[in-house]
């Protein structure tokens, strides 16, 4: 399976050899079995000794001749502390239970619930990978993935470009990305960062983002931009190749994908 290389202006300039895992089979089913091992979630819980710092004292005893008891009072059994007292009359209120004020939750979240314990087979995760890399190739896994985008609009994938494109400033790069794949693509695909509806704004989730495009680059390679997702082909991983599914629209260097076979033997 061979592919153009392109230039920085979009053109071929000349063919390139493509690892065998580009033709591989892509099982979805392994892919997204990976993504949810892989998923993180930030833990949140309140605090252990919130609504317990009270000088409550248990549960108001029912019995005659006892200190502090509450028969005869018509007093619920729930933990009271006392605010103000005159020999055996107290002024109580209740605490540290749900039902009072200032009171401790009812069912809290708790962080345990939230730490992911899935784990994943190396043989499987190795599966994930390569059909990650597999479906970057596939021009109808790739159409099904974006809505705007039509199998016609995509050109030969995968798309490798020279290496010299990682020398260009960032407002170069983006002008040779929009040759590359054409306005209608490079449209869909930019990154783009939008302010969300409703409360989740005051709730630290005021903006989304899309996932936009991964430009994988060699090892030895080198780029400062925050106008696209890059990452080393070192580090390159299935949350990195399928975040939102198989299929995600991945511009490759030449280096890479030379360091990329070297990875996966």
């Amino acid at each position: 399976m061979k592919t153009p290389i392109l230039d920085v202006n979009g053109k071929k300039t000349k063919e390139l050899e493509l690892p065998k895992f580009f033709s591989e089979k892509i099982r979805e089913d392994i892919i997204s079995k990976v993504l949810e091992a892989k998923k993180t979630r930030q833990p949140y819980s309140p605090s252990l000794v919130a609504g317990k710092q009270y000088a409550a004292s248990g549960k108001i005893v029912h019995r005659r001749h006892v200190w502090r008891s509450g028969y005869g009072r018509g007093m619920s059994r729930i933990p009271r502390k006392i605010t103000s007292r005159k020999g055996m009359q107290f002024n109580w209120i209740g605490a540290e239970i749900s039902s009072t004020r200032g009171g401790r939750r009812a069912h809290p979240p708790k962080t345990i619930s939230m730490i992911n314990t899935l784990k994943i087979n190396k043989k499987e995760e190795k599966i994930a990978f390569i059909s990650s890399l597999s479906a970057t190739a596939n021009k109808k896994i790739i159409s099904s993935r974006y809505q705007k985008i039509d199998e016609k609009d995509l050109k030969e994938m995968p798309i490798v470009v020279e290496s010299a494109i990682t020398k260009l400033k960032t407002k170069e790069i983006l002008e040779s990305f929009k040759k590359i794949l054409g306005e209608r693509v490079f449209k869909v695909l930019i990154k783009k960062r939008s302010t969300r509806k409703g409360k989740g704004k005051l709730r630290g989730r005021r903006h989304k983002h899309n996932a936009g495009i991964l430009f994988v680059i060699g090892k030895d390679e080198k780029i400062k931009t925050k106008a696209l997702e890059i990452k080393n082909a070192g580090n390159l991983g299935v949350s990195d190749l399928s975040r939102g599914g198989a299929g995600r629209i991945t511009i490759y260097t030449e280096k890479s994908i030379k360091d990329l076979g070297e990875k996966i033997k």
